[in-house]
């Protein structure tokens, strides 16, 4: 099961809030890009997709990282935490912290896990939520809070998902990436 982590219209936009967050030029991302600096300003308008390298490119500048103090006491309380409870990168699933009792329904090591997508475990009805998120404003300044769902099961020994109550927070890091708080209730 594959999903695009950036959805044919949010490219342009997370360009633009990259370049505005990181006081990037249009020039100078342009030049990071190998490209005109107007093939940036079509692609922040939406007039020009992306194509493949540019996209997977700016994937890994969006990419969620604990590199701050503060970044690193949220994955500390994440690990920390008696519950459930795991974070990942918003934008690639690449697991950032977990607790111990949701380690503990691994099957193999956490360190093999950390900084790996999760998302080839996902349901069907996670993928469904996750399709969701753009209508629902996920990604953007006015974002719901959080977002509750039956996650449906997985037959995965090595990270099995049980149909339970999930709750998704999406919390913004110091360097402008964000993180989802995954929280089983």
């Amino acid at each position: 099961m594959s999903v695009s982590l950036l959805k044919p219209a949010l490219p342009g936009i997370a360009m633009r809030r990259w370049r505005l967050l990181h006081r990037v030029k249009q020039s100078h991302a342009a030049q990071m890009f190998n490209v005109t600096q107007s093939t940036i300003s079509r692609w922040e308008s939406g007039v020009l997709a992306m194509d493949p390298a540019a996209h997977l490119q700016l994937e890994q500048l969006l990419a969620a990282r604990l590199d701050t103090a503060a970044d690193q006491a949220l994955a500390r309380l994440v690990c920390e935490s008696a519950r459930p409870v795991h974070l990942v990168c918003d934008l690639t699933h690449r697991l950032l912290a977990c607790s111990a009792s949701r380690a503990a329904q691994f099957a193999s090591p956490l360190s093999e896990l950390l900084g790996q997508s999760l998302w080839r475990f996902v349901t069907p009805e996670i993928a469904s939520n996750e399709l969701a998120l753009d209508a629902l404003g996920w990604r953007e300044l006015q974002a719901p809070p959080a977002l509750q769902f039956i996650t449906g099961s997985n037959d995965s020994d090595l990270v099995p998902i049980r149909q339970s109550l999930c709750r998704w927070t999406r919390i913004p890091l110091s360097d402008g990436t964000a993180a989802r708080l995954v929280e089983t209730l």
